[in-house]
């Protein structure tokens, strides 16, 4: 085993470089693993250009970024060991935020909402190196037969099943996805697969919603480009045609943008359930309509993380009811990082999801 690694440390905005550094030290409750294949997130993505900060004391590095992480577990600590939960070269995933397990909320089982959550890759470090550590409770094994790319993927699905299980889909719902991101277009296919009727997807870019309409979406609109077939200059107007004036009853929003979050209120009718998944600003606001959105007995709800949906998305993928590989437009070297996320944090059309190959 060796005793140094090569690894990218993000130091702040537009300033990560790659270095040799110690190899992690696992305690007695955690796992190391040799590291295969990362995600390129969008969160990492405003890391880099100082969109968002990271969650360290001093929204600052020195931090290891990346928490779509696949790999070999290489070591172990004296309790996964003694529970033979895990063997020297099993494929694994890691869950990035690890709860406490002991708090008010963790013992409710609502872990993403742990007082002392620890995220790999935000607020510890990630994956962007040759080896990472995790908490055995959160590491956990996939089939051989998946892909470690196809494993990468699962930490964004997992949150996106989260984001699906709060939407609530009955059989035959109209469902709007705003955003053919990676994360929408994972969207696109859990809807369906959950009997939605008619899924709408929306966007800005006719890539995206080409491969959204490839992966199930029945209907695609694009409301920023009118040479775009796919275009509508009212988008209200057109889901109020699409579903014969009752508007969409579950509206899903994988994005940030707060244009796209006020129109899911728009676009959602009576009876109406809106998710609002993607991270906006620290200071961004929406305005909701308090009295014809009390009158439509509309519900309005959260996503944030994925809290016990892995076994779910483990089995989505191997199962290949999500195909997750038809994502990854784009591969890297470790090497390339800071170059890779400001390519895939560029204007470039035809990209969805990167993905970093150790």
């Amino acid at each position: 085993m060796p005793t140094t690694m090569r690894a990218q440390v993000f130091y702040e905005p537009h300033n990560m470089r790659l270095e040799n550094v110690e190899l992690p030290r696992i305690e007695e409750n955690e796992v190391l693993i040799k590291v295969k294949a990362v995600g390129i997130c969008g969160s990492d993505i405003s890391y880099y250009l100082g969109k968002s900060p990271v969650d360290t004391p001093t929204g600052k590095g020195p931090i290891i970024l990346g928490h779509e992480i696949s790999g070999e577990v290489v070591d172990m600590g004296f309790i996964p060991e003694s529970l033979k939960l895990f063997g020297i070269g099993d494929k694994v995933i890691v869950n990035p935020a690890q709860p406490c397990h002991a708090c008010m909320y963790c013992l409710k089982g609502q872990v993403n909402l742990c007082e002392s959550l620890i995220n790999v890759g935000v607020s510890g470090n990630g994956g962007f190196a040759e080896y990472v550590k995790a908490r055995f409770t959160n590491v956990y094994k996939v089939p051989y037969e998946m892909s470690f790319e196809e494993a990468a993927a699962v930490e964004p699905l997992a949150c996106a099943t989260y984001g699906v299980n709060n939407l609530d889909v009955q059989a035959g719902d109209t469902v709007v996805v705003m955003g053919p991101g990676p994360i929408g277009l994972m969207m696109v296919q859990l809807v369906k697969a959950r009997g939605a009727g008619k899924v709408i997807l929306v966007g800005i870019l006719d890539y995206s919603l080409k491969k959204g309409k490839s992966l199930g979406a029945d209907i695609v609109l694009n409301t920023a480009n009118p040479g775009s077939p796919y275009y509508t200059e009212d988008l209200v107007g057109t889901v109020k045609e699409l579903t014969g004036g009752v508007l969409a009853q579950r509206v899903i929003v994988p994005t940030g943008s707060t244009i796209a979050m006020q129109q899911a209120l728009e676009i959602s009718g009576k009876k109406s359930t809106i998710v609002y998944f993607g991270l906006p600003g620290e200071k961004d606001q929406i305005v909701i309509p308090a009295l014809p959105t009390l009158q439509a007995d509309k519900t309005i709800r959260f996503s944030w993380l994925a809290p016990l949906t892995w076994p779910t998305a483990i089995q989505a993928v191997h199962s290949g009811l999500v195909d997750v590989k038809a994502l990854i437009t784009h591969r890297f070297e470790l090497s390339e990082l800071s170059e890779a996320i400001q390519f895939m944090g560029s204007k470039e059309e035809e990209k969805i999801k990167g993905m970093v190959i150790l």
